[in-house]
């Protein structure tokens, strides 16, 4: 200790310039890290999707997730960074060879960005791809690294990654492109989502499909060669197609979620309503309204509860 406040004392101007990159440092981290806005959603009483509404700047961006899917955790990390619980933030052995195949090539190739970092780049919207940039996303990924968890990290890239098109985050292009949530997406859609980011703008489902078909086939073998699938099951991931275009979202309850966007917008609302009970509702009333509309009667609304605990099972109207 002694040691310290001798060489402080005789290194008055180091040690001050020390103590300012060390608070610069720690506060360098932006909190919160994204400021995009979020798509209403609204699910059911067994977080079922119910419905979404787009957010305000015409993305299908749903609310940050804090859980992230086993198959999609190891596809991604096995595409884009497979040390990703070893590294700090960044990973000097990818840095070189990125840095040797730029310089030989005399442009920017080759990014080297680990899983931290590329999470970094997107909440640094517009940023150039330069080395000052790339820098100083290396350094942000550090200050990451010390404030949150492996899984955070991964939590928060998940949902602010691109998937194509205005899809963004793993939960929007779950149910865009496969139609369902990501925890039930098999093998090989968990493979494709993982390669999207990658070149959301040249290759997305729908589009460059050959291109797609064989990124999404080498992660497969990959994960084969890894021993993170059986041969059982590569063989059965091959033999799925791709999606071919977008699904339009779930609009099971679209008047609870246009009365829950009013005060709720940009939310995950977690509800009391029956999925199934929903559906039967909605289709009595189609059906009544078909009729009722031949004698000018157009407004209908239906109000189902549940007597012992008042809460609200289906909502119509």
């Amino acid at each position: 200790m002694k040691r310290i406040i001798t060489y402080i004392q005789r290194n008055k101007i180091k040690s001050a310039l020390l103590c300012v990159l060390l608070v610069a440092y720690y506060f360098c981290l932006p909190k919160p890290l994204f400021k995009d806005p979020t798509s209403t959603v609204i699910v059911s009483k067994d977080n079922e999707l119910l419905g979404a509404l787009i957010a305000e700047d015409g993305q299908w961006r749903f609310p940050k997730n804090d859980s992230v899917p086993d198959k999609f955790k190891q596809c991604i990390i096995q595409f884009e960074d497979e040390y990703f619980y070893k590294h700090p933030g960044f990973n000097p052995v990818s840095i070189f060879k990125a840095l040797k195949e730029n310089i030989s090539s005399g442009e920017v190739k080759r990014g080297g960005s680990t899983l931290t970092q590329q999470t970094i780049r997107l909440s640094r919207k517009g940023k150039p791809r330069s080395y000052w940039e790339k820098f100083k996303e290396l350094i942000l990924a550090t200050r990451m690294e010390l404030r949150y968890s492996k899984d955070e990290i991964l939590a928060y890239y998940a949902s602010n990654a691109p998937f194509g098109g205005n899809v963004v985050g793993l939960d929007a292009a779950s149910w865009r492109y496969f139609n369902r949530s990501a925890n039930e997406l098999s093998w090989a859609e968990s493979a494709t989502l993982a390669v999207l980011p990658n070149a959301p703008s040249l290759i997305y489902p729908g589009k460059n499909q050959e291109r797609l078909l064989l990124k999404r086939n080498m992660l497969l073998e990959k994960l084969l060669q890894q021993e993170i699938i059986d041969s059982l099951t590569y063989q059965l991931s091959l033999a799925e197609a791709l999606p071919e275009k977008p699904y339009p979202l779930p609009q099971i309850a679209p008047h609870l979620l246009q009365k829950i966007a009013q005060e709720h917008r940009g939310e995950y609302i977690e509800t009391s309503i029956d999925r199934q009970l929903q559906r039967r509702a909605n289709h009595i009333v189609s059906s009544h309204y078909n009729l009722l509309k031949q004698n000018e009667i157009y407004n209908m609304a239906v109000l189902v509860l549940d007597v012992r605990t008042r809460k609200v099972l289906a909502y119509v109207g």
